[in-house]
């Protein structure tokens, strides 16, 4: 009885008395924050703001740098997929990490040198060691001997081409075409050209993947499927690269007008 009892009054010691008030915090503890960023607040005129504005612009300048850029068109050459005013967004990592340009991809690349100054793109034709030939019996380009229908992208009323051609892509280089082939200069104009009109893939800024405005305009840029049975080219076949027929050299470049930082890379038109 009398150990029990003591058991139970020293439980009841144990307790906190009545008097005795769990302690309260003094107030809401503060998000800790990062001691560098705001010391530029203090020094910056705008605070914060400020400082989240210059950070956005940073990383949209790394963006277009590295991974995306935007470019607007300047002229009817790719019609009718792309016109004139519209934005493209161009893929700068589509063939960085992977396979090269393949045919029928919608490519941005450096035309200085080559087509004239400035930035153009073209749709890929023909890629390394590719026999590209305009054209067969019933009009048609012509790749690794098989027949080519471009008429889901070709602009309406336009033929393959009008200017008779036959060669062979050397390795590292594209042979290019605008869509709206009459009002196009492309590798066809340049074939008696340093170059031959070819386009080194080391020139190609990147795969134009979407277009982003207008709005009413806006969409992807899929990879047609004409030039699916296009065999590969045979190894070998790029060392006898051949020269065009005939080379009509009546057109002016379609330079482009590329945006990254608010800037115009180039202008340009067709004639």
């Amino acid at each position: 009885m009398d150990t029990e009892a003591q058991h139970t009054e020293r439980d009841r010691s144990s307790r906190p008395s009545d008097s005795e008030q769990p302690s309260e915090p003094e107030g809401p503890e503060e998000r800790s924050r990062s001691a560098f960023t705001g010391w530029i607040a203090r020094w910056v005129p705008g605070g914060r703001i400020t400082v989240t504005l210059l950070a956005l612009l940073a990383f949209l300048l790394l963006l277009s740098t590295f991974v995306l850029q935007p470019f607007q068109i300047p002229s009817g050459s790719m019609e009718r997929g792309l016109r004139i005013g519209d934005r493209v967004l161009v893929n700068k990592l589509a063939y960085r990490f992977g396979d090269g340009p393949r045919r029928g991809d919608v490519v941005v690349f450096d035309g200085t040198g080559l087509f004239g100054h400035g930035d153009y793109i073209k749709r890929v034709v023909g890629v390394g060691g590719d026999h590209v030939v305009c054209c067969d019996k019933e009009g048609r380009l012509r790749v690794n001997g098989q027949s080519v229908d471009e008429s889901a992208f070709l602009h309406p009323g336009d033929r393959p081409s009008t200017v008779p051609f036959d060669v062979v892509v050397p390795d590292g280089t594209l042979f290019v075409l605008g869509d709206h082939r009459s009002a196009s200069s492309d590798s066809r104009d340049h074939l008696g050209s340093p170059g031959g009109g070819m386009v080194p893939v080391d020139e190609v800024i990147g795969r134009a993947d979407w277009i982003v405005w207008p709005f009413g305009h806006a969409t992807h840029l899929d990879r047609p499927d004409a030039y699916a049975r296009v065999p590969e080219a045979e190894a070998g076949e790029a060392d006898g690269a051949g020269t065009a027929d005939g080379v009509s050299g009546g057109t002016a470049g379609a330079a482009l007008d590329g945006a990254a930082g608010g800037a115009r890379r180039s202008e340009g038109a067709d004639g």
